[in-house]
C-alpha cells in the first residue's frame, strides 16, 4: 500500500515499517504484511500523513495533429488533456509525440507503468509511418538502421521499411527509444523533410479503428499484457 500511494518502491516500505518510521492510527506497526485501509485508516510515514492514491487509469487516445503532449502548455496551445472529456483522474501522457504528430498517444496516472513503458532498458518497440519529402537511398537507408547521431549521441539501432514508394514516399519506421523529435531529426539527418508522422503502435498494443481526438479505456486483458512485458506486479 505504501508503495501504490508513492512513498517508496516496496522494498523500501518494507525498510521503513522494520526501523518503526510507518504509525497506524497512532500506533507503530513493525510486523510486514500488517493491513490497513487507507480509506479509513490514519496511515503516517515520519509522522506524514498519507492519502490513498486514486484508482489506476490507463487510457489510449488517438492524438490529432496541433495538440501538445503535456498537461498544460505556456503557450495557451491545447493540450491533450483537453480531449479526455469526462475523464476526473489526473492522468499525464506517457512519453509525447510531438505538436505536428499524430497517433497512439497512452495517458495514466500510473507513474510506475509510465516510467517502465518509456524505458530504453524495457525495450518497448514503438512503430510509426513517416511520409517524407523525398526518398532516402540504400547508402542512407543503411546508416538510418544503424543509428545516426544526434546532439553527440548515436540513436539505438532502428527498423526503417520503404511501404509506399512515390515523389513524398511513405515509411515504416520502428524505435525502441524515444527522443523529443527523434524521427524528424533522423530524416533531417539526411536531407529529409518529415511532412506527416503516425504512431500506429507501442508494443503489442495498436491504434486500430479509434477515431483522431477520440480515447478509450485499455482493456483489462491489454492491462495485464503490458504488465507481464514490463514486470509489474498486479495491484492487491
Amino acid at each position: 500500500m505504501l508503495a501504490h500511494a508513492g512513498v517508496a518502491s516496496r522494498r523500501r516500505a518494507e525498510q521503513l515499517i522494520l526501523e518503526g518510521r510507518v504509525t497506524v492510527n497512532g500506533a507503530v506497526i513493525t510486523e510486514l504484511g500488517t493491513k490497513a485501509d487507507p480509506e479509513r485508516d490514519h496511515i503516517k510515514v515520519d509522522g506524514k500523513h498519507i492519502r490513498a492514491r486514486e484508482k489506476p487509469v490507463y487510457l489510449v487516445l488517438n492524438k490529432p495533429k496541433n495538440f501538445v503532449s503535456t498537461v498544460t502548455d505556456p503557450q495557451g496551445r491545447p493540450t491533450v488533456i483537453d480531449l479526455l472529456r469526462g475523464v476526473k483522474a489526473r492522468v499525464y501522457p506517457v512519453g509525447r509525440l510531438d505538436y505536428a504528430s499524430e497517433g497512439l498517444l497512452l495517458l495514466t496516472n500510473d507513474g510506475e507503468f509510465a516510467k517502465r513503458i518509456m524505458a530504453p532498458a524495457t525495450h518497448v518497440p514503438k512503430i510509426y509511418l513517416v511520409k517524407t519529402n523525398r526518398l532516402l537511398t540504400a547508402q542512407q537507408e543503411d546508416k538510418f538502421r544503424a543509428g545516426v547521431p544526434l546532439e553527440g549521441k548515436r540513436t539505438a539501432p532502428a527498423a526503417l521499411k520503404l511501404i509506399r514508394k512515390a515523389d513524398n514516399p511513405w515509411y515504416e519506421v520502428r524505435l525502441i527509444e524515444g527522443r523529443q523529435n527523434q524521427i524528424r531529426l533522423m530524416f533531417k539527418h539526411f536531407g529529409l523533410l518529415v511532412e506527416k508522422l503516425r504512431r500506429v503502435k507501442v508494443g503489442f498494443l495498436e491504434l486500430g479503428p479509434l477515431k483522431t481526438g477520440e480515447f478509450r479505456h485499455l482493456a483489462p486483458a491489454e492491462l495485464a499484457r503490458f504488465r507481464k512485458i514490463l514486470k509489474i506486479e498486479e495491484r492487491a
